[in-house]
């Protein structure tokens, strides 16, 4: 026995993957023990990096025979305390699933391995002028596999959609040790149940996906971008929904406040967003197209929108190098923030429509129980990442404090017509507020398909709901 975890097992574990990939030291089980969610640290019993399919397959099934806790993980970047081994037992790490298998350029497809880092697939899809548009803040960091998990978005789902609408088929290896394909390579399907999107999105709670099949677009040739200040938060998120409404759709509509804004630019000694003492604000719009003056043409008559909403100067970003500086600190925000003590992360979602009513709930709840919050997201789609900061209180997970604070949001959320997570998951740190969004059949519905897929539930058990 080692860790708690039989001496034979690890035997059997070493057979599988070879001995130097199974990890039992304390102190390398600590890279495995945490993500990016608030700061909670849980050490499995042993991390397990596997290869192939076939590997995981028989690593599943003497997990199973003797009903071993298993966690999947990618590349750890997760918000929502997905890959955390709250339960110990036996972690697997996918890193080493990490090639590129094909680019299918006559289907514009690509099947992929779950442990390639997001842009690295997007910048080879690139360089054959394909594009996977999915593209979380953490795109340099994250796992493909690890998108799949969460049904990830980023700033260009308001145009293009999230990762369920580019994944076509998957390799999956069950709880109990099978291998299947969730579909088929085609664009339709319609036999039987779409195993597929049931797999997207499930948090690695039904299965570990082995191999992935995207389908993928012709890279848009030119794209423009404008950084707009706004003297209130509500202006400037009510400027969204009027830019959906006047019959634009960009391929970005990015929302930062201010106080975000400020605490990124000292922290990455960035100048290159003018901030005055009246500005609430920014706004990021990107359109992208094959036609440039069609762009200028869309870009001004979006300008010309924005002036009925008190805003103020425009910048446009006029080469690569100033688009660059501007979604790099749009994607550092979460990070540093959190650095400062903004440790608390929800990823609300509500009708673009009433962004600014929720906005007004956050300011008005922060005010109401003590604590400050910064906003930012993707307000092109609703999705407002809020960062909570409260003194002596750096986790809302297992503080009734904090639980009692989010839970009021939730409320306010649901009656907005929005729900708790737009692309973060539940994992383990939204499932007690599961109940504010479902009734008692949800949960009968979601348990009997898990014990479906995991009857003796060793898979990422506890996380989504208990």
């Amino acid at each position: 026995m080692q860790n708690g975890i039989a001496a034979d097992i690890l035997e059997q574990f070493k057979a599988i993957v070879g001995e130097s990939f199974v990890i039992v030291d304390e102190n390398l089980l600590h890279t495995y023990a945490h993500d990016e969610t608030e700061e909670l640290l849980y050490l499995p019993q042993v991390a397990l990096r596997p290869r192939t399919a076939a590997e995981i397959s028989q690593i599943m099934k003497i997990c199973n025979q003797h009903k071993l806790a298993v966690t999947p993980r990618g590349a750890g970047t997760g918000l929502s305390g997905g890959a955390l081994p709250h339960l110990g037992g036996v972690l697997i790490a996918t890193d080493r699933l990490n090639t590129i298998i094909e680019i299918d350029e006559r289907n514009l497809q690509v099947t992929t391995e779950p442990g390639v880092i997001t842009e690295i697939l997007q910048n080879a899809l690139k360089e054959k002028g394909l594009f996977y548009p999915p593209d979380p803040s953490s795109k340099g960091s994250c796992f493909i596999g690890g998108n799949i998990a969460e049904n990830s978005g980023g700033p260009k789902a308001v145009k293009y959609g999230v990762v369920r609408d580019y994944v076509l088929n998957l390799e999956v290896v069950l709880p109990t040790g099978e291998i299947i394909w969730t579909g088929c390579n085609v664009l339709k399907n319609s036999t039987g149940y779409n195993l597929t999107q049931l797999m997207v999105g499930s948090e690695g709670t039904l299965g570990i996906v082995t191999k992935i099949v995207l389908k993928l677009i012709p890279l848009p040739k030119h794209d423009l971008l404008m950084l707009v200040p706004f003297n209130s938060l509500e202006k400037a998120s009510e400027a969204v929904s009027a830019i959906f409404r006047a019959g634009f759709t960009p391929s970005a509509l990015e929302l930062m406040e201010i106080d975000a804004l400020k605490i990124v630019s000292e922290e990455v000694g960035s100048s290159s967003v003018p901030i005055t003492p009246e500005t609430a604000a920014h706004l990021i719009i990107e359109v992208d197209g094959n036609h440039i003056e069609t762009l200028m043409n869309e870009m001004e008559s979006i300008s010309e929108l924005l002036l009925q909403f008190d805003c103020g100067e425009i910048y446009f970003a006029d080469d690569h190098q100033q688009k660059n500086e501007l979604w790099k600190l749009r994607r550092r925000v979460a990070e540093v923030v959190k650095t400062k003590g903004y440790t608390i992360e929800e990823d609300t979602v509500v009708p673009r429509a009433v962004l600014p009513e929720l906005i007004r709930e956050v300011k008005e709840l922060g005010k109401k129980y003590g604590f400050s919050a910064v906003c930012y997201g993707h307000a092109g789609d609703g999705n407002l990442h809020i960062r909570l900061n409260k003194p002596g209180i750096p986790n809302s997970y297992g503080n009734e404090e904090m639980n009692n604070i989010l839970r009021e949001l939730f409320i306010a959320v649901k009656k907005l017509g929005g729900t708790i997570s737009g692309e973060h998951g539940v994992g383990l740190i939204q499932k007690s507020y599961m109940d504010v969004m479902f009734d008692p059949v949800h949960f009968r519905l979601m348990r009997e398909i898990k014990k479906a897929f995991d009857p003796n539930n060793i898979l990422n058990a506890g996380k989504i709901f208990d």
